[in-house]
């Protein structure tokens, strides 16, 4: 495959293939995301052909969840580092094979090793996806660009289950490892037409300390909050995991603090809207991974919905995120993002708490889950654009890697420890008791986002 030429800024050369970049971005993010939903409604089909039981289970989610958390620090290096272009063509090739390998695993044990290998590829592509786009646009048209690519990607992760229950029902749980192989080739294409690359600087050597110490710190954490559901917290590999971890993570601080060529350059913290935007997506994108998980459980366990039927029942969000992103990027292009940010959160904390209404009869979805959902996402189509948007337009264009990696590593893990958590809020089983903690302590996590963001952002001034 050439490569194709690396520009020697980062602000003008992908200008002329905007659209193309912008096609890119969605396809491989779209397929990032709905790859770490689709598999979730195919779990007991898995089991009951590869066997494994529940281990197997929560491996074929959390193998690929784990990779691609404790990797992505280190892709947005590479990506700034080494091309954008290059790195996102890597990554395709790693997600297509692995895959294939999915699709074709013989046992639970190849596919955990197929769906580590996924995330290994999602981790590369994720970061430089956005920060091809960032490099592409500039003012008001970066932020509407931003706005299509978070709808079309943010749609993926809700559309899983949907797409996941038809698939599975219709012609078998391998077909959903198939559908994400197909959309990588055409981008490969697409790929290969982007006519200038971007690398920021010289080829510096990578920080190699840093990134074992992001690996253990976040693998560590994430694997000990996943197995204490299974083992209980006083578990040898439980214990040994958090301390090993937690270690790792302290120890990160300094040691980037010193080094010369740092995987995360802390003075993008500096920056106001960087360090506040990215307070409130530990609690915004926290308090999402929990409705989505919880809802659809309770769907299914509680109201006995069928697996495609939960996902129809789940719609909602992607339907105004859809309609309202790109308009809402637009808007908050010309207007600043503060307050969209505080409203967004408001909006779905509403939201959440209209779950309260919900009881064991499943004839309530129509006025208690489906308004709920309906105000989520609204909430979500509200903020997350201009999220976005603050917090990559408050670094440098040529650190736009590193600072998409920063905020998408802190998204998907506040997710994950959310999920991790969502046995202790729910009281160790699903309930309608548990469903309303649980969306109580959603709400909560909202508002804290909606206050930090309307105290704390300012909005940029006109260029």
């Amino acid at each position: 495959m050439t490569t194709p030429p690396v520009a020697s800024t980062a602000t003008a050369p992908l200008r002329d293939d905007r659209r193309v970049v912008l096609v890119v971005a969605i396809l491989s993010s779209f397929v990032v995301g709905l790859d770490s939903s689709v598999v979730n409604v195919a779990l007991p089909a898995v089991r009951d052909e590869l066997g494994g039981g529940l281990v197997v289970q929560q491996w074929t989610v959390d193998a690929y969840l784990v990779t691609l958390g404790s990797l992505i620090l280190v892709a947005g290096s590479l990506s700034d580092l080494f091309g954008r272009v290059r790195i996102i063509t890597w990554g395709l090739v790693v997600f297509g094979v692995a895959s294939i390998g999915c699709a074709i695993a013989p046992s639970g044990e190849v596919l955990v090793v197929a769906r580590a290998l996924q995330g290994v590829g999602g981790a590369l592509i994720t970061p430089s996806a956005l920060a091809l786009i960032v490099a592409a646009f500039r003012g008001a048209a970066q932020t509407k660009a931003i706005g299509t690519w978070t709808a079309w990607s943010s749609a993926a992760t809700i559309l899983g289950p949907v797409v996941g229950g038809l698939i599975v029902d219709g012609i078998g749980w391998r077909w959903i490892f198939v559908l994400t192989a197909a959309p990588i080739a055409v981008t490969i294409v697409l790929v290969r037409r982007i006519s200038a690359d971007v690398r920021v600087g010289p080829r510096a050597r990578v920080d190699v300390v840093g990134a074992v110490l992001a690996v253990l710190g976040v693998g560590g954490v994430v694997l000990g909050l996943i197995e204490q559901e299974r083992l209980g917290w006083g578990a040898p590999v439980v214990v040994a995991a958090l301390v090993v971890g937690g270690a790792a993570l302290v120890a990160f601080v300094p040691w980037e603090r010193r080094t010369a060529a740092p995987l995360v350059p802390l003075e993008l913290f500096r920056a106001r809207n960087f360090t506040v935007g990215n307070l409130a997506t530990l609690s915004i994108y926290g308090a999402l991974g929990m409705v989505f998980f919880v809802v659809t459980l309770f769907l299914q366990e509680i109201w006995h919905f069928p697996a495609w039927v939960a996902g129809l029942a789940t719609l909602p969000p992607t339907v105004m995120l859809l309609l309202l992103s790109t308009t809402v990027g637009s808007v908050a292009g010309r207007r600043g993002p503060r307050w969209f940010m505080a409203a967004g959160p408001a909006v779905a904390a509403i939201g959440a708490l209209v779950f309260l209404v919900a009881g064991e009869d499943p004839i309530g979805y129509w006025w208690s889950v489906l308004p709920g959902l309906v105000l989520v996402g609204a909430g979500i189509a509200l903020m997350v654009t201009p999220l976005t948007s603050a917090v990559l337009g408050s670094v440098p264009q040529s650190e736009a890697g590193a600072g998409s990696a920063v905020n998408n590593a802190i998204a998907r893990i506040a997710g994950l420890v959310m999920v991790a958590l969502a046995g202790v809020v729910l009281g160790g089983e699903v309930s309608v008791t548990g469903l309303h903690r649980a969306m109580v302590a959603v709400s909560l996590l909202l508002l804290a986002g909606a206050v930090v963001s309307a105290i704390g952002i300012r909005n940029p001034k006109p260029e």
